[in-house]
């Protein structure tokens, strides 16, 4: 059972949080299911942005990031090598460890 390492981020834990995911679901739906509110306004499907997140660590053992994704993630804000759509990432056995940035594109977010 992978685990997820969530640093610090000023809203959503601001402690960090661990969390352990289950093979074959998403990083959003792990964050999600344990109480941590990540921005997801598409519904996970894949048509925003507002899921981005960085890995940390463990990046190398995901799968490639499909066409669709990346044409998203050229639009998301604070874009590095590591970003991914949380809602697109996949996990498998390894652990990560996971960054949210500290803003979306969310302009109708009902936290702003």
């Amino acid at each position: 059972m992978p685990r997820l390492v969530f640093l610090p981020h000023h809203e959503i834990c601001p402690e960090g949080a661990v969390v352990e995911a289950e093979q074959g679901e998403s990083i959003c739906e792990a964050a999600l299911r344990s109480g941590l509110d990540i921005e997801h306004a598409c519904e996970m499907s894949c048509a925003c942005t507002t899921c981005h997140v960085h890995i940390r660590e463990g990046y190398d053992d995901l799968t490639e990031a499909e066409e669709l994704e990346d044409d998203y993630l050229d639009k998301a804000w604070g874009v590095d090598p590591d970003s991914r759509l949380s809602c697109q990432v996949i996990l498998g056995e390894k652990d990560l460890v996971v960054e949210i940035p500290k803003y979306t594109i969310n302009m109708v977010s009902e936290r702003h």
